[in-house]
């Protein structure tokens, strides 16, 4: 019907076109402004009447139009195989960039292999070049996102972070988990698995670790819960650089051998299904399994027992709100939530079919 499809058509443009005025005479009814004659006033306002519009609303929108397009850039790792999980923010910003594109809010897209410095370097001297409106961006390593992040400062762009934070670095808000408490959470359900003689060991399979800003503050959070509860002595460290199936399985099984009484292993990312894959390989059932997030890989371990313990944090909820706070801020001038900070789940074989990213 004629209603419907009228009001599917957002925008001052239509109320202009419908009118059959100009931008500037819209936005001299809007703020009640002289030189407008009042038929054409009494036509405008029937037709904002009509379609429903807010007047502080279009008022934004109106000089939103007049200066052009919004541009918001988005910097987070490229989805493969490997790094299945930013699928899930991706798709929330997507969400987003559907809803805001009516507001004249463009995102531009800048993605990154995690496994590379150099390729998040080069994306974050794009950015800059680009000098967008706005930023969001999942602050990988730490060096470059700094550098990022002062730059946004520097020209007034708001920035936010999203999955991982830098302390003490100025931005518009953070959203995401706060990684020290997960890494800390992480300790307690070690704890509470281990048995009398038993280790535990941490695994960080990364290339980059040592740059990896989620990994080093979760290890944090999981260190000093054994600082505080246990002993370090309990714990047996593994980093891998080589995140291949056949280098990760040859340094397990000779760590293994090495301490025999390891009972439960803790995988500070999402490639948690690699040591599961080797667990089962091995037949050992008995090792308690902790890791990341709810990809299909993961999910698999987790019916079937490898994995025990699943943290997930919400990363499609992480994408859309990231987008919405950098539009409520640019297009509303909306006071935004410093810090806001996603629950860290515990999913297992019990729950796992009532959650949802």
């Amino acid at each position: 019907m004629e209603g419907k499809e009228d009001n599917a058509l957002i925008g001052v443009k239509e109320i202009a076109r419908r009118a059959n005025v100009s931008l500037g005479t819209v936005d001299r009814v809007i703020n009640n402004r002289a030189g407008v004659a009042v038929k054409t006033r009494n036509r405008v306002n029937a037709i904002i009447q009509e379609l429903n519009y807010q007047p502080n609303v279009l008022a934004r929108r109106l000089a939103l139009t007049s200066r052009g397009t919004l541009r918001v850039a988005v910097l987070l790792p490229d989805i493969s195989e490997e790094t299945e999980y930013w699928k899930a923010p991706l798709e929330g910003i997507n969400k987003a960039d559907l809803e805001i594109r009516q507001y004249g809010v463009q995102v531009e897209y800048y993605f990154f292999d995690q496994n590379v410095q150099s390729v998040f370097a080069e994306q974050v001297d794009r950015i800059m070049e680009n000098a967008p409106d706005g930023v969001l961006i999942t602050p990988t390593f730490e060096k470059e996102s700094i550098a990022l992040m002062k730059f946004c400062k520097r020209k007034k762009i708001p920035c936010v972070l999203m999955n991982s934070d830098i302390p003490e670095q100025q931005r518009l808000c953070y959203i995401g988990p706060e990684l020290f408490d997960s890494g800390y959470l992480s300790g307690q359900l070690v704890h509470y698995c281990l048995k009398p003689g038993q280790k535990a060991m941490i695994v960080n399979i990364a290339r980059e670790i040592e740059n990896n800003v989620a990994i080093l503050r979760k290890e944090d959070g999981f260190m000093a819960y054994f600082r505080e509860k246990l002993s370090e002595e309990q714990l047996v460290h593994l980093n891998m650089r080589d995140t291949g199936y056949a280098a990760v399985a040859g340094r397990l099984t000779g760590l293994l051998e090495e301490h025999p009484q390891i009972g439960i292993i803790y995988v500070t990312n999402s490639r948690v299904s690699l040591v599961a894959e080797w667990l089962e390989s091995i037949e050992r059932s008995d090792i308690v399994l902790i890791g990341y997030d709810y990809l299909d890989k993961n999910l698999d371990y987790l019916k079937r027992g490898i994995i025990d313990f699943l943290l997930c944090e919400k990363p499609q909820e992480q994408g859309y709100r990231g987008v919405m706070s950098l539009f409520q801020y640019l297009i509303f001038s909306a006071t935004v939530q410093e810090d806001y900070l996603i629950p860290i789940d515990i999913v297992t074989s019990a729950n796992y079919r009532y959650y949802r990213n």
